[in-house]
């Protein structure tokens, strides 16, 4: 269960500084950053918090880690953190997704730059959790929005916590970023194309000591809260403002019906409408598809809920072939920015491309780097909607992939295509047979060991740039895995300057709370 902030009375009183303006971070920028003029800028009066977790050795380690970087003088000046998590976009991922969505708009894919590689600070991000050294996303999300590292599978719990078990939450609770926010006054919003109760967005709102604990019915029969049921019954502050993702089958029970599909509308064994416990709230309004969407005023003090999908949003690439239609991450994301941006006290946003994650699971790497392009063209909307004197934006991914880039492919060759040396000349292994530039170590189109004709299919006649194509694998698995290397880190705004080095992912927190000034570090 979610416990109440344990606050540090003693305020940080924060005045004025010069700080330098950052150029609109675009593709096309040609401004200098160290030549750009100063402008004073007021600094948010906070006063920051001490999280129940700030005794946890990860989080002591951590923030001591993020406050030798800041130095003695570093004044919080993020009004507003936007925190973007590629699910599952790894260093491959990022540079197949550039070079993919370079040679989508016609241009050189190899020389093209992302939007999020354009902004002006990075690191590397180390990504293992307390028990493994491959995480899952449950564990990573928790490092990111509490500071503190903790056992595969479980939400928003410290290390102490034994999966799957309801007693061992007691004394292993955490505030999140977003909790924190929402006690402080700030506006707060979450947007993913995974379910909302999915592990990544759940982060900001659950504790369950098992990531699959979505709707009741996966609880069984203990006596710990449901995810979807957290999200309702979220206390922190006055609750979200804004959740715009996938998921709606974990709010309903299969007795009523899904408006799109006619199928039920979920599983929950408590008959509960959940999204009734929303819209019972003064000015909280339900949506299902893009009409809806559509149709809500975001530039007013409605508080949304969308749920676009039973389960996760479609990919990008299959989003037009949706029939109730669906937002696109990027529109979600303005939207989201468009009503958060409507407290002058400031906001947090987590916006997830959670659909990464699952493409690369499925040895699918056209729609993973589609949902790649959907990302950074998000990440793009943020930077053009938002002032890099107050709004901290950090992207990031929870883990990596075993997708890898290979086989000495000619300048120009399709990133989803077979490798190619040059004009009509198909690169071959030794099976004679042409193979991809892109490919899994692991995964579900590898051929049986032992079978009597385990041989790599041919792909001569096979076009691999289509989306349904999925690539081919060494090791034979029911589902590709997470990797374990570190992960890119990159930012801009107050405090993005603390983003450098290699560091520990749970000191992304620790430079969210510090810039923001909504944590103290002073003890």
């Amino acid at each position: 269960m979610n416990r109440p902030l344990a606050r540090n009375l003693r305020p940080i009183f924060l005045g004025m500084t010069s700080m330098v303006v950052l150029a609109a971070c675009t593709t096309a920028s040609t401004v200098d950053e160290a030549s750009a003029p100063a402008t004073e800028t007021a600094a948010p009066v906070r006063a920051g918090v001490v999280p129940q977790q700030a005794s946890d050795s990860y989080y002591v380690t951590a923030s001591g880690a993020v406050k030798t970087r800041a130095g003695a003088d570093f004044v919080p000046q993020a009004k507003n953190v936007i925190l973007f998590v590629g699910d599952g976009m790894g260093v491959s991922t990022v540079t197949a997704g550039r070079i993919y969505a370079g040679q989508q708009k016609g241009l050189d894919g190899e020389s093209y730059r992302l939007a999020m590689e354009s902004l002006p600070y990075s690191a590397f991000s180390k990504t293992y959790s307390h028990d493994a050294q491959v995480p899952d996303s449950a564990a990573t999300a928790t490092a990111l929005v509490t500071g503190v590292k903790t056992l595969s599978r479980t939400l928003g719990l410290r290390s102490g916590i034994a999966y799957g078990n309801c007693a061992s939450v007691e004394g292993q609770s955490t505030d999140s970023l977003f909790e924190i926010a929402e006690n402080a006054g700030l506006a707060t919003g979450i947007v993913s194309t995974a379910r909302i109760t999915h592990a990544t967005p759940a982060s900001t709102y659950a504790e369950s000591a098992d990531r699959n604990w979505e709707d009741d019915a996966q609880v069984g029969g203990t006596d710990c809260k449901d995810i979807a049921r957290q999200l309702v019954e979220w206390e922190a502050g006055d609750g979200f403002e804004i959740v715009l993702g996938g998921g709606r089958g974990a709010f309903f029970p299969s007795s009523m019906t899904d408006p799109e599909s006619g199928e039920p509308a979920g599983q929950r064994r408590d008959e509960a409408d959940l999204t009734k416990a929303w819209t019972d709230l003064p000015g909280h309004v339900y949506i299902t598809d893009k009409a809806g969407f559509d149709g809500v005023d975001f530039a007013s003090d409605t508080r949304v809920l969308g749920l676009f999908e039973p389960s996760h949003m479609q990919y990008d690439l299959d989003r037009e072939e949706d029939v109730a239609g669906e937002p696109s991450l990027a529109e979600l994301t303005e939207a989201a920015i468009t009503r958060l941006s409507q407290n002058e006290d400031g906001y947090v946003l987590m916006v997830e491309g959670g659909r990464i994650d699952h493409a690369h699971h499925a040895v699918n790497a056209a729609r993973a780097l589609g949902d790649t392009a959907a990302l950074d063209e998000a990440v793009q909307t943020a930077v053009d909607m938002t002032d890099p004197d107050d709004t901290l934006i950090i992207v990031t991914a929870d883990h990596s992939h075993t997708m890898t880039i290979a086989g000495y492919p000619v300048r120009g060759n399709p990133i989803l295509g077979k490798v190619a040396y040059g004009p009509g000349g198909l690169a071959r292994a030794d099976d004679g047979k042409p193979y991809t530039t892109l490919g899994y170590a692991n995964g579900q189109t590898a051929c049986k060991p032992g079978e009597e004709d385990c041989a790599r299919e041919d792909l001569t006649n096979v076009d691999t740039t289509d989306k349904d194509f999925h690539q081919q694998t060494l090791v034979l698995y029911g589902s590709e895995t997470h990797a374990g290397e570190d992960v890119p880190v990159f930012a801009r705004g107050p405090g993005a300057e603390l983003v450098r080095g290699t560091i520990e992912q749970n000191e992304i927190f620790h430079v969210m709370g510090l810039a923001s000034g909504l944590v103290d570090y002073e003890d």
